[in-house]
């Protein structure tokens, strides 16, 4: 009841907050000859303190109108490549000043000119809503110096990531991530591991996008797009970030961007390093029955890892505009990460009359080394100034991982006399080769209409090994009965169509996406195991609509209609049928017969201003890739299939609310209900569940160079294939002190305050069994950073570097 009285007060004020008459500035910027300048960057900025309010980019005539202010005092920053930039004078709008348009406004050649004139002070807001995306800027979250990628995800609204670092969106799994808008092609625990290896130093943005339209990749019920820093300023610039957090175990995250800008070329490079320590601790309650559900015995393990991560970023790119009209791009990235640690587990056997029947032991040591290198060639040609363009991105990615483990297993009679010894290793070396290419066009009409379309081709080989070896003392036998040797390849073929027309208050976009699939997969044999082969073929067709509807003139509320089909495509782990042990109890393994999951959404949103975003969607699964849990004697064997399907329904609302002058406020509410139905082996499922999500985020300006965060998240109870999770909170408060005339920062940090951040599990819908688990991680934390930006902010390239060659053209405000 607290947290409903919370939430409704906070929407009270927002409608307080938000009440006033809406205003607009409009105008047309020219240079010194009374040229039209498009494409300039026009800022609206509050006075006295150039904290940024909106922006806007002039459109093919020169002209801007900046809509929906509020009353209040503002100054207008504007800038071009080559001209001197212009900050106006005070602007006030009030009620007898509702609609300002200004005379043309000159701007002068900025040879030999230093931007002298104004400092600005101005802060990107943490979220920027859109009606079709949320923009996340992580500069200003205080934390994320201090973070890792993956981190600075579990804090972003609307962003939840789950023991096993899955990541979901508004509800959503399956999520296809991108870096810079391109896909990683890694899931699971290879996402994790790599996201962990990058600073959030490094991270400029976050887009969350829930309906992705047919421009995109079909798969992935969900993109998050995450933008790494780059700065177009003329001249050399560059930031710098040094964080360090402590929990049981510290960690590190440091990063460095350079920014090098002169006449038609433009040079970046970001440096990151990462350090992460880290424990998990969990413990099982397995209880075993037969048929009659009488109790057979049970088994209480715990287990208990510690583990280390090093990591390396670099990105480096050269922007070359050879044309007025062309723009080449290069770009390369290195990372590369060390992890090693230590997994030990006890374990205590019971029989059915609750008497220790057996006692184990056990210890996993080892790692794995790293070494994913990436090249990326784009074009962008520009065929007028209207947006007619085209764009090419070509990449090779080259994902190479050398593992190793040495596995021990001991079992002991109550009394402690040894009953069974088990010494081996896993050797596991990887080799992944990713080759893409695409390209992307795009033609304006008249009257606000717009087509554009593309192709992709993607092409994945990958070169799994399973190496066991027996260990007896000092030797090593190669074990070819539990060994295996997958081959996987995979080929994508894409092609996209997208129009779009836009009325006074109708815009509407239609799409379609037909993608087809070729698979091939080798489970090599050996001596002593048969080898396998599996082929899929199949094509889909993803379709996509959006319509808009601005119901007032004056644009404040936004109505939309989103409907979209997506596909989920099990990555090459899911399809290996290799058996693998984690500790005794448990083992798991793929399934070469799993076939992707389809879902198909319809959406009805609202939007007032950048307050309110409103959204309710139904969402239906088909053959839904559902991880299974199987009993064989005390052994739990886990291993993914498809179900029939499920559905889910979701209303997401976020309020955005300024209570005062110093006070901000962001508050998301997802409520949804969740089904499942199906056949889980030789059970059926049909499992419904109410699921509630609340996020509140609280920034608090405390004068003019200190800053603050309070922020807090609930789940309520989930459920992951065949386990239901109880609700769980945690807490997190950052402050941030502004040095050097607001270019250093020192930021502290707390994570986790109360560790209530823990999960508690249960099983359903198991043949003759079930489970309880209890699991925790570092995540009561506390952290400092000190960040640094330095060089001259002169003005941006009128074309800005676009990491996938297929952004819309506009300046980085």
């Amino acid at each position: 009841m607290k947290t409903l009285n919370t939430f409704l007060i906070i929407l009270f004020y927002s409608f307080c907050a938000h009440g006033q008459t809406s205003n607009s500035i409009s105008g047309t910027v020219k240079d010194f000859s009374n040229e039209v300048l498009p494409g300039t960057t026009v800022r609206v900025l509050k006075a006295p303190d150039s904290t940024f309010v909106k922006g806007e980019i002039t459109d093919a005539s020169g002209k801007f109108k900046v809509s929906s202010l509020e009353n209040g005092s503002y100054l207008l920053d504007i800038s071009a490549l080559g001209q001197k930039r212009f900050v106006s004078a005070p602007l006030m709008m009030d009620s007898a000043h509702q609609i300002l348009v200004l005379p043309a406004i000159i701007l002068l050649s900025a040879k030999n000119v230093e931007l002298k004139e104004v400092t600005v002070k101005a802060k990107k807001p943490l979220i920027e809503q859109a009606i079709d995306r949320t923009i996340v800027n992580v500069e200003s979250m205080i934390s994320s110096a201090t973070s890792n990628t993956m981190e600075v995800l579990e804090k972003t609204p609307g962003v939840s990531v789950n023991a096993n670092g899955e990541i979901s969106l508004n509800g959503r799994n399956g999520v296809l991530v991108l870096i810079d808008g391109r896909s990683t092609y890694m899931s699971g625990a290879d996402l994790a591991a790599y996201l962990k290896s990058v600073p959030g130093g490094l991270l400029d943005k976050i887009e969350l996008i829930d309906n992705p339209s047919a421009k995109y990749d079909a798969a992935g019920n969900a993109v998050i797009d995450i933008r790494l820093k780059k700065n177009r300023a003329g001249g050399l610039t560059g930031s710098i970030s040094a964080g360090m957090s402590q929990g049981r175990y510290a960690r590190s995250n440091d990063a460095l961007n350079l920014n090098y800008s002169r006449k038609k070329v433009n040079l970046f490079v970001n440096l990151g390093y990462s350090y992460e320590k880290n424990y998990s601790q969990d413990g099982f309650d397995r209880r075993f029955y037969n048929a009659s559900s009488t109790l057979l015995s049970s088994v209480d393990l715990t287990n208990d890892q510690v583990y280390k991560n090093n990591g390396i970023n670099i990105n480096a790119g050269l922007d070359f505009a050879a044309t007025p009209k062309t723009t080449y791009g290069l770009i390369f990235n290195l990372n590369k990460g060390k992890r090693s640690g230590v997994f030990k587990y006890e374990s205590k056997n019971y029989d059915a009359l609750n008497q220790l029947a057996v006692t184990g032991s056990g210890s996993t040591t080892g790692g794995d080394e790293r070494d994913n290198t990436g090249v990326n060639f784009n074009m962008l040609h520009k065929f007028n100034t209207g947006g007619r363009d085209l764009s090419v991105d070509v990449n090779y990615l080259h994902y190479l991982n050398n593992g190793n483990q040495f596995l021990q297993n001991r079992a002991f009679e109550p009394g402690g006399e040894l009953l069974e010894q088990q010494d081996f290793i896993y050797r596991i070396p990887s080799d992944i080769h990713i080759y893409t290419a695409k390209a992307d066009y795009a033609h304006p009409l008249k009257n606000k209409a717009k087509l554009e379309a593309g192709f992709k081709s993607s092409l994945i080989n990958t070169d799994n090994v399973f190496n066991y070896y027996d260990v007896k003392g000092s030797r090593e036998t190669l074990n070819n009965t539990q060994s295996n040797h997958f081959k996987y390849n995979e080929n994508i073929n894409a092609a996209y169509f997208n129009g779009q027309k836009s009325w006074k208050r109708i815009g509407i976009q239609l799409g379609m996406r037909v993608e087809n699939t070729n698979i091939e997969g080798n489970q090599l044999g050996n001596a002593e195991i048969a080898g396998s082969t599996f082929t899929k073929h199949y094509t889909g067709i993803f379709p996509s609509a959006y319509l808009s509807f601005k119901p007032d003139a004056k644009g404040n509320n936004t109505l939309g209609l989103m409907a979209v089909r997506r596909i989920s495509r099990p990555n090459y782990q899911l399809l290996n049928p290799f058996l693998f042990l984690r500790d005794q109890y448990t083992y798991s393994s793929g399934n070469p017969d799993l076939n992707p999951q389809y879902q198909s959404r319809i959406e009805l949103k609202y939007q007032r201003k950048q307050w309110l975003n409103m959204g309710l969607s139904y969402n239906k699964f088909t053959n839904s890739i559902f991880p299974t849990t199987q009993t064989i004697d005390t052994i739990f064997v886990n291993k993914p299939d498809n179900i029939a399907g499920g559905f889910m329904v979701l209303l997401n609302t976020s309020v955005s609310a300024s209570l005062n002058k110093w006070w901000y406020t962001n508050t998301t509410l997802r409520l949804s209900r969740v089904g499942l139905k199906g056949k889980v082996l030789d059970a059926d499922l049909d499992f419904k569940s109410n699921i509630a999500r609340l996020e509140v985020n609280n920034y608090f300006t405390l004068g003019k160079t200190v800053s603050a965060e309070l922020g807090g998240y609930y789940a309520s109870r989930d459920f992951t294939g065949q386990t239901v999770t109880n609700g769980m909170l945690r807490v997190n408060a950052s402050i941030q002190k502004k040095i050097w005339d607001g270019k250093g920062s020192i930021r502290l940090s707390a994570e986790d305050i109360f560790h209530s951040w823990v999960y508690h599990n249960r099983s359903i819908g198991l043949i003759n069994s079930e489970y309880f688990q209890t699991s925790r991680t570092d995540t009561q934390r506390i952290g400092a950073a000190f960040t640094y930006r330095f060089g001259k902010d002169t003005f941006a390239r009128k074309r800005r570097h676009n990491n996938n060659a297929s952004d819309e053209e506009k300046e980085r405000l």
